[in-house]
Formats: structure tokens, C-alpha cells, sequence
């Protein structure tokens, strides 16, 4: 018996000390085991630029009977799946304008912004027309000389 003693008086004075005894201890004071050979990953950049797909689009307005809205007809050009030859592809949507200020057959730009309505997250803003001529000064202003058909002598 002598034998025995010693081992069971090493067993009762061995206590056991883990965290997890009777759910005592919280998840957030455990960590990954981390070692000398594995770096940490770098940090992203603090400021990334928002990406900008499909934001804004051209059309044509081809109906502006209902109040502060206007249906725009957008034209793309996608390859035909079979043929692979560019067609025309037109969606039209519809477009917030505030002011009622666009009639049919006008050119708009469609922004993207929060949604107004079930069918209406555009807003219809004008677009400077294209092929319009310049207005030139007149020649004599830009030199400061006048010309000499209109000296007087």
C-alpha cells in the first residue's frame, strides 16, 4: 500500500486548470497559434475608388406625357450571338425629370441614383448637342487691328 500512496496523493494534489472548465471562458481570449514564418497579409489601401460600371447611358426620349418622368430609348451595339455581327439592341427606361424640362425627341444622359419609384432609379440630366457650329468672333476683334475696308481716312 505503501506503493499506492504516494501515486494517489501525486493524483488528488494534480489540479486541473484549462479555461474551458464549465464554460468559463470566452471565445475572444482564444487565438490562432502564430509563428515566426508565416507573415501577416498587408493591409488593403485605406482608400479605394468606387468602381463606376454602367452609371450613366445616352438616349432619346420617345414618351414625356407623365409628370416629372420621361421614357428614354437607349441604343447599344451588341454582337449577334449566332452571326457575330454587331446589332443594334434598344431598352428604354425610365427617367426622373424634376422640372419637366425634356420634350420628345431631345438627347439625355441617365444617371444612376437611389431609387424613386419601383421602375425609375435614373435621372434624366441634358446633354450639350453635338453637331452645332461654332461661334466664331470676328477676326478684326481677335487681332485689335481693324481692317482697312472699315478705316476711315
Amino acid at each position: 500500500m505503501s506503493v499506492t500512496s504516494p501515486l494517489l496523493s501525486q493524483f488528488k494534489s494534480l489540479t486541473i486548470s484549462t479555461p474551458f472548465l464549465h464554460g468559463s471562458s470566452s471565445l475572444s481570449r482564444l487565438s490562432k497559434p502564430s509563428s515566426s514564418i508565416t507573415s501577416q497579409k498587408p493591409s488593403p489601401p485605406a482608400f479605394l475608388p468606387p468602381i463606376r460600371a454602367m452609371r450613366s447611358m445616352q438616349g432619346r426620349v420617345v414618351c414625356s406625357t407623365n409628370d416629372k418622368t420621361v421614357s428614354v430609348e437607349v441604343t447599344r451595339l451588341a454582337p449577334h450571338p449566332k452571326y457575330k455581327r454587331r446589332v443594334r439592341k434598344k431598352k428604354k427606361y425610365q427617367a426622373h425629370d424634376p422640372l419637366n424640362q425634356f420634350q420628345v425627341g431631345d438627347y439625355v444622359q441617365l444617371e444612376k441614383s437611389r431609387p424613386i419609384s419601383k421602375t425609375k432609379t435614373f435621372v434624366a440630366v441634358p446633354v450639350p448637342p453635338r453637331n452645332q457650329p461654332k461661334v466664331k468672333e470676328e477676326e478684326n476683334q481677335e487681332l485689335g487691328l481693324p481692317l482697312e475696308s472699315l478705316q476711315t481716312s
